[in-house]
């Protein structure tokens, strides 16, 4: 059997298409050497899919048992290379585990790890740790020890300078070289989705929601299509960063998606260093870092470590500040009238946060985020709040706050909107017509005015309803069931729910006549076990996601939910057993 030679120039081969012809040099090349024979081809680092749709025409689609592998840095890439045609599969490269990186570290500097000196293990190791399995930064730090004296001493402060100012010490200009290759191809939105993660504290675990509203909130990302549309837009953005491996995935739900992301602390250190040279954000509190007096801070990011007091350093200007982040309880609250151009404000879990701190917060009147979530000492939101008339997000969960002013009605905007247990919501709410998520409401907490007005949310797309009777403990009464009846009525009306979850409303599930939208794709109920699957989830067509607790399951229980057509996932607890499909 004829077999292809060495290509010849095959390093390097698409810079030469371009530079000798483009794209019929390319092809030409390959099919002279493919066309003939079966052949085992390694393409490495195709970075965009229009260079993989110049390349595979010089590959005969009907070669069988030959052999074409790819690497690729991006997502978009894998797939189109594994498409008709070719129908190849996607491997994608995990972290390397400790064996695996010890192999990679010792053997390009010592050959193996048995020639590495003892006086070297030590540091070595804790260089390792710090590189977390990425390849690219295990292959930079070896590049650079490569050229350093084998003396403890150095190679310690190599160790040292991998911490936290890449851009102060010269000896890690090899790393920055090679991370920039990744940022440099980024296009402009996704440098600056990318250069927002060195707000955040090292380790710090921070939701994919949280990032994408973040970008949303400061116009970073922007379509003219919505809100929803535009966080579409954003979750591309986040997997494209998790596609070119500038972050790594952290918690995944049961589809797969991503929730939450991390960062390996190299790459952290190198956007920080990225960030404070484009004067993108102004870290306060972090050790290795001195703020200096910028004409312009866009970002304050504040992040208390042990010291007894953080506190703002004079000279800062902030009347330009578009986002504020507090991390931290030693912090202390700047006063909010020096932030006029405030857009994201993030004070989660801030216990040190009090009611007094929120004063002067309406002249905030281009803040589009508010996030007072885990602040347990604030109890009260100021009448004012009324006059954030760009507010999109307010997230009031796990506070004190337990009722929220009349003048809330005026924030017209609002998209999202999340409280906590037992909040009486005022009335007027059919005024918000741009609210899409609603997490929670206590309906017994309710006015019936408020309830009786709920059936005008249509824009609503996510809705979280309690059942609990704070007020009366156990005991049924004829307020909570005419209120019930109203919520259970309006249902029906809000066409675009796509999410329901209910707490705590056994009787509302085991209504009979229960009317559901039949744009319902999610509906999960928590705390309440009932005798049997309703009848009426059978009419909901479009369910994706069921969750219920049952006392018992019937072959009737079956089969209802087997006539749900599009189901993908089943979360049964029956008789205290869970039951996941798929699992």
């Amino acid at each position: 059997m004829q077999r292809a030679g060495a290509i010849p120039c095959a390093t390097g081969l698409v810079e030469e298409g371009c530079t000798r012809g483009g794209t019929i040099y390319i092809i030409a090349t390959l099919i002279n050497h493919v066309s003939p024979c079966r052949y085992f081809v390694v393409l490495d680092d195709i970075w965009d899919v229009d260079t993989w749709d110049i390349i595979k025409l010089a590959f005969p689609s009907t070669s069988s048992a030959s052999i074409i592998i790819t690497t690729t840095r991006k997502n978009d890439v894998a797939e189109s290379c594994h498409s008709k045609p070719f129908n190849g599969h996607i491997y994608s490269i995990r972290a390397l585990n400790m064996v695996h990186s010890r192999q990679l570290f010792y053997t390009r500097l010592f050959n193996s790890e048995e020639n590495c000196p003892s006086y070297l293990k030590k540091v070595s190791e804790n260089i390792l740790e710090k590189c977390a399995g990425l390849p690219l930064a295990i292959i930079a730090i070896s590049g650079l020890l490569g050229n350093t004296e084998r003396i403890e001493g150095q190679w310690k402060q190599v160790e040292d300078s991998i911490g936290r100012a890449l851009e102060r010490n010269p000896s890690v200009e090899g790393m920055m070289k090679i991370l920039s290759l990744s940022y440099f191809d980024l296009p402009a939105h996704l440098k600056s989705c990318l250069l927002c993660l060195s707000i955040f504290p090292e380790d710090y675990i921070v939701h994919k929601k949280v990032l994408i509203n973040r970008w949303i909130a400061e116009r970073i990302i922007h379509t003219e299509a919505g809100f929803s549309k535009t966080y579409q837009f954003g979750e591309r953005c986040f997997n494209e960063l998790i596609n070119r491996s500038l972050i790594q995935p952290g918690d995944t739900n049961r589809y797969g998606m991503v929730k939450s992301w991390r960062l390996h602390d190299t790459i952290l250190d190198f956007i920080i260093s990225k960030s404070i040279e484009e004067n993108f954000v102004t870290l306060v509190g972090v050790p290795s870092l001195t703020v200096g007096t910028q004409s312009k801070v866009r970002r304050l990011s504040l992040q208390a470590g042990k010291q007894k007091e953080l506190i703002v350093p004079r000279g800062l200007v902030l009347s330009h500040v578009r986002s504020l982040d507090v991390f931290g309880e030693s912090v202390k609250i700047p006063s909010m009238d020096k932030f006029r151009h405030l857009r994201f404000l993030d004070f989660e879990n801030c216990g040190q946060l009090e009611n007094l701190h929120l004063e002067n917060i309406d002249k905030l009147f281009q803040l589009r985020y508010l996030s007072l979530r885990g602040a347990k000492k604030v109890s009260k939101l100021p009448e004012q709040i009324g006059r954030l008339w760009c507010l999109e997000i307010l997230d009031l969960g796990c506070t004190s706050v337990f009722e929220l002013p009349a003048s809330f009605i005026n924030l017209k905007r609002l998209v999202h909107l999340l409280v906590t247990k037992n909040v009486t919501l005022p009335c007027g709410i059919s005024k918000l017509q741009e609210l899409e998520k609603l997490r929670l409401v206590s309906v017994y907490s309710q006015s019936f005015n408020f309830l009786q007005e709920f059936e005008q949310q249509q824009s609503l797309k996510v809705l979280v309803l309690d059942f609990e009777d704070y007020n009366n403990a156990d005991r049924v009464n004829a307020e909570n069931e005419s209120k019930k009846t109203i919520i259970v009525a309006s249902l029906k009306n809000l066409g675009n729910l796509l999410c329901l979850t209910v707490w705590d409303g056994p009787e509302f599930v085991r209504e009979s006549l229960c009317p559901m939208p039949l744009s319902l794709q999610k509906l999960k109920v928590r705390g309440s076990i009932i005798p049997h699957v309703p009848n009426w989830v059978v009419s909901l067509v479009n369910l994706q996601e069921l969750r219920l607790d049952l006392v018992g399951a019937e072959q009737e229980d079956f089969y209802i939910l087997g006539g749900l057509p599009v189901l993908r996932c089943l979360i049964l607890r029956i008789d205290g057993r869970k039951l996941e499909i798929p699992h």
